[in-house]
Order: C-alpha cells, then sequence, then structure tokens
C-alpha cells in the first residue's frame, strides 16, 4: 500500500478528535499492521469498496472510547462506566467520521463506504484481505492510547 493514500486517514482522525471530541492527538510512527502489537478494547471497522478495496478500524482503548462517548453525549465521564451501547455507538460514530473525511480525499478511488462494525474484545481480530498489506498509525491523547490500521488495494472495476 502507498503511504501517500494513509494522510487522509491521518488528516481524518487527527480532525475528527480535535474537531469533534476537543482533544488533541499526536501521531506516532506508521507500522506495518502485522508488526503492531498494541491490545485495545473496542474498535470500529469500515469496508472500502469501489476503485479500491480494503479496510480502516479504528482502534480505541477502554479509557478513549469511553471519554469520547462522554463527550459526544455531554455527559460527565464518570456518568459512562462500561462499553455499553452508547460506547459502541460512539466508537461507530468516529469510525465512520474518520472514514468519510478520508474518502473525500480519495477522489480517484470513487470510493464507498461500508455502515461501521464495532468490535469488543481484547484484542480484537481483524484480519486484512491477504493482498493487502495494512499500516498501523499509533495515537496518543490525554485520554489514552488509540490507533487506526488503513489496507486497501487499487483494483479495476468495470466502466
Amino acid at each position: 500500500m502507498q503511504v501517500e493514500y494513509i494522510n487522509p486517514f491521518i488528516r481524518s482522525m487527527t480532525k475528527t478528535f480535535d474537531t469533534m471530541l476537543g482533544c488533541e492527538i499526536k501521531r506516532g510512527s506508521l507500522i506495518l499492521a502485522s508488526d503492531f502489537k498494541a491490545n485495545y478494547d473496542i474498535c470500529g471497522v469500515i469496508g472500502l469498496s469501489g476503485r479500491a478495496q480494503g479496510v480502516v478500524v479504528v482502534n480505541l482503548s477502554r479509557d478513549v472510547a469511553m471519554q469520547a462517548a462522554a463527550t459526544m453525549l455531554m455527559m460527565d465521564p464518570s456518568e459512562v462506566t462500561d462499553l455499553n451501547e452508547d460506547v459502541i455507538d460512539a466508537v461507530g460514530e468516529i469510525a465512520n467520521m474518520v472514514a468519510g473525511a478520508a474518502k473525500a480525499e480519495l477522489d480517484e478511488f470513487e470510493l464507498s463506504i461500508s455502515l461501521p462494525n464495532v468490535v469488543v474484545g481484547a484484542p480484537p481480530d481483524i484480519r486484512f484481505p491477504s493482498e493487502v498489506h495494512a499500516i498501523a498509525i499509533p495515537f496518543e491523547c490525554p485520554w489514552g492510547a488509540m490507533s487506526i490500521k488503513v489496507g486497501f488495494t487499487p483494483c479495476s472495476v468495470p466502466a
């Protein structure tokens, strides 16, 4: 996967957390997803299709997911005590925002994005298609650790 295709996902993750959640995040170094061993409790998964096919996975630690949900729902963080339906919905919405904003920057692929699926459990076992070499990008914020994993491959689509 070409690194320049990762930048829209990095920008959209940063913008989503900064604009929607008022939380500044700091990006770590790019890593092959197969070599990335961080275990997070919850992730939003979105499929990509069109002139490219693949997946984007937004991985959040429990603390980040619960704080993000509280912020989105304008609740006191102490009111969010578990990975409940509100947190699951918030993680799905974050994944949707990240994928949607990145999609807008990747016009040449005419991408469609799937509805988000949310997987709970550490470590979630999200697999990419065998021909896709996914990249992981770790992030840190005051709430804790998170990452995104992006993997897609251009393909020919009949006209």
